[in-house]
């Protein structure tokens, strides 16, 4: 049976959300107002403010409707891991779409911006209370460390985005360093994927085991990237 829970729309949590979908919306809509644009850039920030809108929209139905509880997966690491991961998103795009779109007379992308960089606040905040508190018994990806798997995530695929083919396929340093990223985002991504979807007992070992050896390889492997790829830039 379903019942509807108002308390979800009152507490602080709620009702930030409730600022975030306003906000996204009005961001998008004044955007598309302007007329569609072809240029990538302009398709990342549409595509960040809708799916933002969108997941928060889910969010905050599931909750209302109870019907969060009865889902198959880790609501509190689902909700933690999407905050964090629409802060990123939402700061990229506030920060891309007024450098290539906006002019001084440009009212509605100005407008925009705005409420872009409001909804980025919002997301920050909501990450702040969904965050677990100290000696608080919560999903992983709501701590610092999960949040910081969420950060390196995202990380990389600006990385990936940023990549050139013909550059790094000529020097197998490059390579190397490709590699590194793409290793540690594959384990970062799965590891939000089983927490997400309470599969964290299929791994070989405890979790918290299996983490920080993982965590300590990737340190090393980072650190190879970070010697290898300046020396290769300034090269070529």
């Amino acid at each position: 049976m379903v019942t509807l829970d108002f308390r979800t729309l009152t507490v602080p949590v709620g009702i930030v959300r409730i600022l975030e979908l306003i906000l996204t919306c009005i961001s998008f809509s004044l955007v598309a107002s302007v007329g569609n644009r072809a240029e990538s850039f302009w398709t990342w920030c549409m595509f960040t403010w809708c799916l933002c809108f969108c997941v928060t929209f889910l969010i905050l139905f599931l909750e209302f409707f109870s019907l969060s509880s009865k889902l198959p997966i880790s609501w509190e690491d689902f909700t933690a891991a999407f905050a964090m991961l629409a802060t990123l998103m939402v700061l990229a795009a506030s920060i891309i779409y007024p450098r290539f779109y906006t002019c001084s007379s440009c009212s509605r992308q100005i407008g925009a911006t705005v409420t872009s960089c409001l909804v980025f606040i919002l997301y920050a905040v909501e990450v702040g209370l969904t965050r677990a508190k100290p000696g608080e018994l919560s999903g992983f990806l709501s701590t610092v460390p999960g949040l910081l798997k969420v950060l390196e995530a995202f990380v990389a695929c600006i990385i990936f985005i940023c990549l050139d083919h013909h550059q790094y396929s000529r020097y197998p340093g490059l390579q190397w360093c490709v590699a590194v990223y793409s290793i540690c985002f594959i384990f970062a991504l799965l590891v939000i994927i089983f927490t997400v979807c309470r599969l964290l007992s299929l791994f070989p070992a405890p979790f918290d085991k299996v983490l920080t050896a993982c965590n300590v390889l990737a340190v090393l492997m980072y650190l190879t990237a970070v010697v290898i790829w300046p020396l290769y830039s300034f090269i070529i």
